[in-house]
């Protein structure tokens, strides 16, 4: 059974424009997805990323640390079915959320089912805050995710992250958040073809041009 959209009522806040940025989530959600044969539930994903320090507390009123929690694991989830297609397929359902080799015969009818689930959980206006308190907050896991990675701290230049990313000057924000999607999948350790050291450099090239307002 899907995931119903959250009834949890949210305050309007008048903030700046919506977050450009990618949630650090995916990452670590596809090491566990590739290195397990069985299906999870989104609880057991939750506590697994929390024991990896990838995970904390969100909100102190324990209803709304759970939504932000959910939303947040909901959204990396999503943004991963999305990257993996056309060559898998990974379910994202509440209580069974697995990655398939094989693409299910009915894919489009399924797209279409969960078209407003994904849609609500791919939108950060969702998560029950201002654009700015998302951005801190996917800043702080990206400093803990790239603690945990072994990502060099300090950042290589901006054209050298461009030539990392097989892109010149003119590269596009969308081009640039393409590629990175592209080679971080491609060069991921659980991949078939994964490189630790490679995505390692992926991530340092993205987080260079993240911080140069690319």
């Amino acid at each position: 059974m899907l995931l119903a959209k959250p009834t949890l009522a949210t305050e309007q806040i008048s903030c700046s424009p919506a977050v450009k940025s990618d949630n650090p989530l995916i990452w670590p959600l596809l090491s566990l997805l590739q290195a397990s044969h069985q299906s999870w539930k989104v609880h057991h994903l939750a506590t697994e990323l929390q024991s990896r320090g990838l995970l904390s507390r969100l909100d102190a009123e324990p209803d709304k640390d759970l939504f932000k929690r959910n939303f947040l694991l909901m959204n990396a989830l999503f943004e991963l079915q999305e990257m993996l297609l056309p060559k898998q397929w990974l379910q994202v359902r509440a209580m069974e959320i697995q990655i398939f080799r094989l693409l299910p015969a009915e894919l489009n009818l399924i797209l279409a089912q969960d078209a407003s689930l994904r849609e609500y959980y791919l939108d950060w206006n969702n998560y029950d805050t201002c654009a700015n308190a998302v951005r801190a907050m996917l800043e702080s896991f990206w400093n803990r995710y790239q603690s945990y990675i072994g990502v060099n701290p300090r950042l290589m230049q901006q054209s050298h992250a461009l030539n990392v990313f097989e892109l010149d000057e003119t590269a596009t924000d969308r081009e640039i958040r393409r590629q990175w999607r592209r080679l971080a999948l491609k060069w991921h350790p659980d991949r078939p073809e994964g490189d630790a050291a490679k995505f390692r450099e992926v991530c340092e090239a993205w987080q260079a041009l993240r911080d140069a307002g690319l």
